[in-house]
């Protein structure tokens, strides 16, 4: 029998006829393997704070214990909203933006998260440029680092060849000296000295802002034809990081004094478990390290096939991100037990966390191995491409979100947009190449994907599962999967994962400190500024409702009824998907039988062995044996 034409009436007026095929997935592109997107989850989420956040997060917050809750904040939080991310990107083909037809009352969800989205990729390029600026610097046979006596070296420098006398070494109290790496990087690379604080900038730093030019050009090639390029840059980009930890694990472990650092990173101290701020740090660990709320899975689940066994890749992306973070620790605290007895001082007096860590801890220990520009070459190449990968998401979460908004003016022309857009943000990044920079980097880190991040995902939870109903979604599941979510997705989606967020959310209100850098405190104007930058991007999910209820016609409450409701082109991209038919080859499919679909739910378009009710009656029989078992 032939399929049935679906009648004009039942598709949104915005798509008729021959406009219904420029909504189809290939129109906007494809990844061209399944192991394309598997790599570009797996590079995205394994990042720098997997290098420089985890290994310090863990050891200050009960070593070897903090393991207990950061694998249940995994499995109560990350894993089920990681899940939701991609369910929702694969199964409509659509970008943050455009994803809100499922509900356009929230539409500013997404807005917000382009904001933010936006608003790191300035800053997290910036960190790319800084990692370009020493990979060149690694490129002699003498690191700059490495020794006192330069032009930008203090009094106070202190070279560690010097606390170590011949075979001997005794203990210095360095808390009054600096390290040649310290002032390298403080002194040299930013040149803060030139600065007052935040609101004394100063001048550009012309090498840092090559640098920086080149990051943006690095990322735009590799986008420049969206996820068909990056899609195959990550082959490399996301494993040759791996191939470089276990070079710097194995050599970290075999120095002298390693097992002194891995034990400080690991011993358990279980009565850290009854702090409520261990159990804090660790779910925001899982909240920042597979970042769910930023919009990057989501977009890139938008461009798999219809059937794509997100729930397998789910399961191997987030627990490779756990165990690549604790791999990383250990690479880590060997180099940084090796440093401490090199230097005679106790671990916790050389271990840093975040830039400290990556620009000056690290490469402090890497001039005291043989062959230090090799060693040192190596990290800075992993960071990088841990780095660009990354940011491959961001500028890709940006581009998909607005050519999906504009797809007849703006997807012909991706490169070119995708060119403006980077140009647009190295523009304003160019504030963080200035003597002050480091300032500006710190106010955008600490402000930009806080509390507005927390709330984007917090809402995103509630409107699918209360708004658009867990029924629907489950069943939406269903249709690209072959099975239902279980009870312990369900109760995740529900209760646990937006209670764990919301719990974040007012720790961070509660536990608010000002920003600071080193002995730096920042005026209250950059306080206000950071906070405001927080505050945009929750505001603009109540300007989006404003903007969705003003478009539809009747009274208050039916304005908002009716903008709550999917639109009726909401739902997958490819016609034969939205008959609802299942696979019936799928692992797991229960029923090979066409499934039904509600003309509200996927722009009513039905398959011709059942009606719209019957579905409906379906799901309630199904509720009810899945209650009765």
């Amino acid at each position: 029998l032939a399929q049935p034409v679906t009648p004009d009436l039942l598709v949104s007026p915005s798509i008729q006829d021959g406009d219904l095929a420029s909504e189809c997935p290939e129109d906007r592109g494809n990844w061209t393997g399944r192991l394309d997107f598997l790599l570009s989850c797996i590079g995205y989420c394994v990042g720098l704070g997997n290098v420089w956040r985890f290994p310090y997060r863990a050891y200050t917050n009960g070593g070897g214990a903090f393991l207990v809750p950061y694998f249940i904040m995994l499995a109560i939080c990350g894993i089920p909203i990681f899940f939701m991310e991609l369910s929702l990107g694969q199964f409509s083909s659509l970008g943050p933006l455009a994803v809100w037809k499922i509900s356009p009352l929230f539409k500013g969800v997404g807005m917000g998260t382009i904001l933010i989205v936006s608003l790191v990729a300035i800053y997290y390029n910036m960190i790319i440029a800084y990692v370009l600026f020493y990979l060149f610097a690694s490129l002699t046979s003498d690191l700059p680092w490495q020794h006192c006596g330069n032009w930008w070296n203090t009094d106070l420098c202190l070279d560690h060849h010097i606390i170590k006398a011949g075979n001997t070494t005794f203990p210095v109290n360095i808390t009054n000296t600096v390290s040649p790496s310290e002032e390298y990087w403080s002194r040299y690379v930013l040149h803060i000295q030139g600065s007052s604080g935040i609101g004394d900038p100063g001048t550009i730093r012309w090498n840092l802002c090559l640098c920086l030019l080149l990051s943006w050009t690095i990322v735009y090639l590799c986008i420049l034809k969206g996820v068909k390029s990056s899609g195959k840059v990550v082959y490399f980009t996301a494993t040759f990081p791996y191939l470089i930890l276990v070079m710097l694990l194995i050599r970290g472990v075999t120095l002298e004094g390693a097992w002194k650092g891995i034990q400080f990173y690991l011993t358990p101290q279980f009565e850290y478990l009854l702090s409520s701020k261990v159990w804090i740090e660790a779910a925001l660990q899982i909240f920042y390290s597979l970042g769910v709320g930023f919009g990057g899975l989501l977009t890139f689940a938008s461009y798999n096939t219809f059937h794509q066994n997100i729930y397998r890749d789910t399961f191997i992306v987030t627990l490779g991100n756990a165990i690549t973070s604790i791999l990383a620790g250990f690479a880590i605290f060997s180099v940084l037990g090796y440093m401490s007895q090199e230097l005679g001082v106790p671990v916790n007096q050389v271990a840093k966390a975040g830039p400290g860590l990556a620009f000056v801890v690290y490469p402090q220990a890497m001039t005291m191995l043989p062959l230090s520009p090799f060693w040192s070459f190596l990290f800075f190449f992993m960071l990088l491409t841990l780095g660009l990968d990354s940011q491959f998401a961001f500028m890709e979460t940006i581009v998909t979100a607005v050519t999906d908004e504009f797809p007849y003016y703006l997807r012909p022309k991706k490169a070119l947009f995708s060119a403006v857009i980077c140009i647009i943000l190295f523009l304003m990044g160019l504030i963080l190449t200035t003597e002050g920079g480091m300032y500006w980097l710190v106010l955008l880190d600490d402000y930009s994907a806080g509390f507005g991040l927390m709330v984007v995902v917090i809402t995103t939870c509630l409107v699918v599962t209360r708004v658009y109903g867990m029924k629907r979604f489950c069943r939406d599941i269903h249709m690209m999967l072959g099975f239902k979510p279980g009870p312990y997705f369900r109760a995740c989606w529900t209760v646990l994962s937006p209670a764990t967020m919301m719990a974040l959310l007012v720790y961070n209100i509660v536990k608010y400190q000002p920003s600071e850098y080193g002995s730096y405190r920042f005026p209250t104007w950059a306080e206000v500024l950071g906070i405001l930058m927080g505050v945009l991007s929750c505001l603009m999910i109540p300007m989006g409702m404003v903007v969705a209820v003003l478009q539809e016609e009747g009274t208050l409450w039916e304005r908002v009824q009716q903008a709550s409701r999917p639109t009726m082109d909401w739902g997958p991209s490819l016609e034969e998907n939205r008959t609802g038919m299942y696979v019936a080859s799928l692992p797991g499919s229960q029923s090979p039988k066409p499934l039904m679909v509600h003309m509200r739910k996927y722009g009513g378009i039905t398959s011709f062995e059942n009606t719209a009710i019957e579905v409906d009656r379906e799901m309630e029989e199904e509720d009810e044996e899945e209650s009765m078992m």
